[in-house]
Formats: C-alpha cells, structure tokens, sequence
C-alpha cells in the first residue's frame, strides 16, 4: 500500500494494489501493519454503508466534539469525494480537495478529524463504505453547506442538474456562521 499526499496536509489517498485475471479481482482494503507503516490510524470504532442514486450529493458533515477520522471507499460505482479543512488553526483552512473514486481501483479517501466530508455520486448508483475513528454522535453532528460560496468547491454537477440533498445538508450554514474546529 502507499499513501499519495493531497494539496490538504494530513488527507490522503491510500492505493493498494489491484490483483485482477477472468475471475475478477482482489485487493487489501485494510491491514494493519501497512497502515501503521503509512503513518494512519490502525483501528476503527465504526464502519458505514451508504447506497445513494445518481446525483445524490451528500455532506458536508463532521462531527465537533468527537470529531472522526473517515477512511472512505466505494464498494460500488464512482464518486467524487471531498474533504474541506475546518480546523481554524490550519493554514489550509476552508481550503478543500476532491478525488474522484471508482469502485474495485484500489484507492480510498483517508479524511483526518477535523475536516468535513462530503460526496457526490456520478453513476446510476454507488455503495460508499466508510470507516471510523470514532462512534457516531449525534449531539456533535454538524453539516457545512456544500455550495458554500467561500470554500468554493468545484463540484462535477452537470449542467440542469439539481443534485440530491437531505434537508439537513439544505439548511446547513456557511463556512462563515458555523462552529468548527480550533
């Protein structure tokens, strides 16, 4: 496995090899050792399945007082995933970056604590698993608006198209007006 930097310290994209012949193919999704090697967190609290349709757009969400690092993949189809720095210490505050992960390429999205997450969905469908350093928390889930004119993320939302967003994500404030990180 190797870990490839992002323009945003601490996010990474980790590639693992992909073994493929007529049956189909294989690859590592986690190993411990290779982590720990990789400088990332070996163990997680939680692990996600998400199934969302074509459009859907979900985030930008963190949680704040058990913030959670997120080791993100699609199980199924594309997607363009983004982090957006919210630790207002960071040079790279409400900086973003977004890496576009297809199902079976061998590549995840490693999202630290303290940055917000949020995906789009370019196919008819995806299955996005993620895995967590923390347990959910209700009480300190947050969302940051996702068309959040300050953080200026260029999102892949064709032209006539609305994407798909809970309420929640609807009525999230701006990067300007949220709690964040210190």
């Amino acid at each position: 496995m190797i870990a490839e930097p992002t323009t945003l310290p601490g996010v990474v994209v980790v590639r693992a090899p992909v073994y493929e012949d007529a049956r189909g193919f294989f690859t590592e999704v986690f190993h411990r050792e290779e982590f720990e090697r990789l400088g990332l967190p070996a163990s997680f609290a939680q692990d996600n399945h998400s199934r969302s349709a074509r459009h859907v757009l979900r985030g930008l969400h963190f949680q704040l007082e058990h913030p959670q690092g997120k080791l993100v993949r699609p199980v199924s189809g594309v997607i363009f995933d983004v982090a957006v720095d919210l630790r207002r210490s960071s040079t790279s505050f409400g900086k973003w970056v977004g890496v576009t992960l297809e199902a079976g390429d061998g590549r995840q999205l490693w999202v630290p604590p303290g940055f917000g997450h949020g995906f789009f969905v370019l196919s008819e469908s995806a299955d996005v698993t993620y895995k967590c350093t923390t347990p959910y928390h209700r009480e300190s889930n947050r969302s940051l608006r996702w068309d959040d004119a300050d953080i200026g993320i260029r999102w892949p939302v064709p032209d006539q198209v609305r994407p798909i967003i809970s309420d929640a994500d609807a009525s999230a404030p701006s990067l300007g007006s949220s709690e964040c990180f210190a």
